[in-house]
């Protein structure tokens, strides 16, 4: 049997090989949703027996990295102050949203090609969350439309922050241009339709 000493120091050498590994994930499949194992065990300075004694599979190294990203995004999100009038702090929310999509638009498009749908609305739930509370208190308040469902609107607001960074990615967007069409294209959508005449 080995002793205990020696049982927590192969724990935090499990624990810096996984962190190693999580790491070289999120960079080689932020450059490239096609990375192989190997590509990411030699970014990570291991070999594929490590890696594999850690993620059995592909998919599941890749729900890791998107699963550390997200996280590490949700730490940013909930810095930003959504006090004041819902639209701005729409905006303030937006801004920073879409520096993380774009940051990982190809580690999510590596993720959609293995995970079921339902497990990445679930890695989501928390920024959706964030999103929703936002819009229901610009409902309550007048100044988003309350004609649609809100879930919907949620939805198209991940539909439009995706799809800027597909488009972003295919150059059909200048990256200047981006954060300032995000932001007027979801306000636009919010804002409650004028009265009937």
């Amino acid at each position: 049997m080995a002793p205990a000493a020696a049982r927590p120091r192969r724990r935090a050498d499990a624990e810096r090989s996984i962190a190693a590994i999580v790491a070289a994930a999120r960079t080689c499949l932020g450059r490239d949703p096609s990375a192989t194992v190997d590509d990411i065990a030699k970014t990570a300075g291991v070999g594929r027996m490590t890696l594999y004694g850690h993620f059995r599979t592909r998919a599941q190294l890749v729900e890791a990295a998107l699963a550390d990203a997200l996280r590490a995004g949700e730490e940013r999100l909930a810095a930003i102050d959504l006090g004041g009038d819902p639209r701005d702090a729409l905006t303030r929310l937006l801004e920073s949203s879409w520096s993380l999509v774009a940051e990982s638009a190809a580690l999510l498009q590596a993720a959609q090609d293995v995970l079921p749908a339902g497990r990445l609305r679930q890695l989501h739930d928390a920024p959706a969350e964030r999103v929703q509370q936002l819009i229901r208190r610009g409902q309550e308040d007048g100044v988003f439309r309350t004609d649609l469902p809100i879930a919907w609107l949620v939805g198209v607001v991940h539909y439009l922050l995706h799809g800027a960074a597909v488009e972003q990615r295919a150059g059909r967007l200048e990256n200047p241009d981006v954060t300032h069409i995000v932001t007027t294209s979801v306000q636009s959508i919010l804002t409650p339709p004028a009265p009937a005449r």
